[in-house]
């Protein structure tokens, strides 16, 4: 099982002014889905989404391609 968590956190750190206030958790629902949860400095919140979303909408991607050959669910969330 690929650590979802890490692999949004290796994203959203290079994309960030401020990667030391990147904290990324990631738990395990009852349905045995993984919530990956991003909070960053208040000022890169919008390098992180992105115009128009695009931005988060990538990460999602590539958590949701991780997840495709174990046949897990993964959601990523921007709080």
């Amino acid at each position: 099982m690929p650590d979802y968590g890490a692999i949004v956190e290796y994203i959203v750190r290079r994309l960030v002014n401020h990667p030391d206030d990147v904290d990324v958790t990631s738990e395990r629902s009852e349905a045995g889905a993984s919530m990956v949860t991003i909070s960053t400095a208040p000022d890169d919140i919008g390098r992180v989404i992105g115009k128009h979303g695009t931005t988060i909408n990538a990460i999602r991607l590539v958590a949701k391609a991780a997840s495709v050959k174990p046949g897990e669910k993964v959601d990523v969330d921007l709080s």
